[in-house]
């Protein structure tokens, strides 16, 4: 029996470890049918025979194997810097084992709500593991990589549904999707088979009106911007950040790169903390180096730090800056969503006693800014109004913005610190989504990832692929109607929820 028991646990590992080829970049989708169902299969066949013990183990099990083997990149940040290599071994076990606790927590959950009919499981399944998803990428700095709806991010007709309800309420369908082949085989009436059925066909009226989505957005006429805006792809060495790199070669080979033309309107958009050894207020001293190529067609938008100074504290910050020609600095944004222990340390007090500081950040954590604006650029007759997100802020579904008075997304990133790994692709996928909810054209410029125009329905229009080094330029664009989502947000998520609620104890009720 005990042999058993530890043959259950192993398996509840392998099926969540298999279930991440699902995720970017393999997209293997159709696993999730076998993975999900028999992991549903599995907790239910245990609830009917009124298992007390384990309940949170089994979701915890799950979700380690699954966090194991989609988040081991997060481990190769730290093979840069030999103070965190110590670390390595509790990146690579203690992150899964911490993310999966919100599964464990979700299956606990489900063995204390007193249903016994598979068709109400089934509902409370979906609505716990849609719900606990949410939490997981809102608490505390939030976290929400690969919730299981990125297995569609390659079937751009099926997400058009996010620009109606957002990342997690499709996630929380696809759950249900996934898991749906289950309620056929735990099947009690004819009822349940129906929905079964109704699941599986779901796809299909979602592709359809997504087909027409994407139809619509092609049929729109074109516009064409009073300005281009160059989107760089470098592979510039993560030497940098240590103080190893030239000031003057690394701005040297981005202008070669950017390939400036004097006679056309352009904004080069360059990658986050692409330039080292230098702030800010800093970079004026490096005109002469544009001086022959750049002239007031010209404007600049580049990942750089900034620093502030008061009498009681020095405050560094993870910038998307402005500038003209001159390198005036024009108008800024100050990073909001800090990466834990890459751009800030957190007890940096009793930390550092220990030798540690924050990854990207040789001086100090970064601090966080205010909040995020709608970033305003009128200058030289140039007229843009962009939504800034840095890095890692692309990660967030629901609340990047408030004001959805926008001409586009501008997301700038520094993917180097993942290798030659999933990391970068996993990263990019979000783009597509918040593209998406959106309604809106996105333009991601990538040191060592993947750089892009992607366009309001998620097709990705121009692309520098990863390990790739040159420019795409974005010249027109099409004018599409606002979103849902960007009007209300994951208010969409809660009638989702409600919906679900309604189905689990109607269900119930039915003899």
């Amino acid at each position: 029996m005990e042999n058993k028991k530890y043959l259950e646990f192993i398996l509840l590992i392998a099926l969540g470890a298999f279930t991440s080829l699902s995720l970017p970049p393999y997209n293997y989708l159709l696993i999730n049918f076998l993975t999900i169902s028999l992991f549903f299969i599995y907790i239910f066949q245990k609830k009917k025979l009124n298992v007390k013990k384990h309940t949170f183990l089994y979701g915890w099990l799950f979700g380690f194997g699954y966090f194991l083997t989609n988040l081991y990149w997060i481990s190769i940040s730290l093979t840069f810097d030999e103070n965190f290599s110590f670390l390595i071994p509790f990146a690579l076990i203690l992150i899964p084992l911490f993310l999966g606790a919100f599964y464990g927590l979700a299956t606990y959950i489900f063995f204390k709500i007193d249903l016994k009919k598979s068709i109400s499981n089934f509902f409370l399944f979906s609505l716990l593991f849609g719900l606990i998803e949410f939490i997981r990428g809102n608490i505390f700095t939030g976290f929400p990589w690969n919730l299981i709806v990125f297995s569609f991010s390659e079937n751009l007709e099926i997400l058009q549904v996010l620009s109606f309800l957002g990342t997690y309420g499709l996630n929380m369908l696809c759950i249900s999707f996934f898991a749906s082949p289950a309620i056929f085989i735990l099947r009690q009436n004819k009822k349940e088979i129906l929905v079964c059925v109704i699941f599986l066909l779901s796809p299909i009226f979602f592709f359809k009106l997504g087909s027409n989505n994407i139809s619509s957005f092609e049929l729109t006429k074109s516009v064409k911007n009073e300005y281009v805006i160059r989107t760089i792809g470098t592979k510039i060495n993560l030497d940098r950040f240590y103080g190893n790199s030239d000031t003057a070669e690394v701005i040297n080979e981005l202008i070669k790169i950017s390939q400036p033309d004097k006679n056309t309107k352009t904004v080069f958009l360059w990658p986050e903390g692409i330039i080292p050894n230098v702030s800010q207020k800093q970079l004026k001293e490096f005109e002469f180096l544009f001086s022959e190529k750049f002239n007031e067609n010209h404007l600049l938008a580049i990942g750089i730090n900034s620093y502030e100074q008061t009498d009681i504290k020095n405050y560094y910050y993870n910038t998307l800056s402005f500038y003209d020609h001159k390198l005036n600095l024009v108008n800024e944004y100050k990073k909001v969503k800090l990466v834990p222990f890459g751009e800030f340390l957190p007890f940096e007090k009793i930390l550092k006693k220990l030798g540690l500081k924050s990854l990207t950040n040789n001086y100090q954590s970064f601090s966080s800014g205010d909040h995020r604006e709608i970033l305003l650029v009128d200058e030289n007759n140039f007229d843009l109004k962009i939504l800034p997100l840095i890095c890692y802020e692309i990660i967030y579904s629901g609340n990047i913005f408030t004001n959805s008075d926008f001409d586009y997304i501008v997301n700038i990133s520094e993917d180097g610190w993942f290798g030659n790994s999933i990391g970068p692709h996993q990263h990019f996928a979000h783009s597509i989504f918040r593209a998406i909810e959106s309604g809106k054209y996105l333009l991601r410029s990538a040191n060592n990832g993947i750089s892009a125009i992607i366009n309001p329905t998620g097709k990705i229009e121009k692309k520098i692929e990863f390990d790739q080094i040159g420019y795409i330029d974005f010249k027109d664009k099409k004018i599409f109607k606002e979103t849902v989502f960007s009007k209300y947000g994951n208010k969409m998520f809660l009638i989702i929820i409600l919906l679900y609620i309604f189905l689990i104890f109607s269900f119930n009720r039915i003899s």
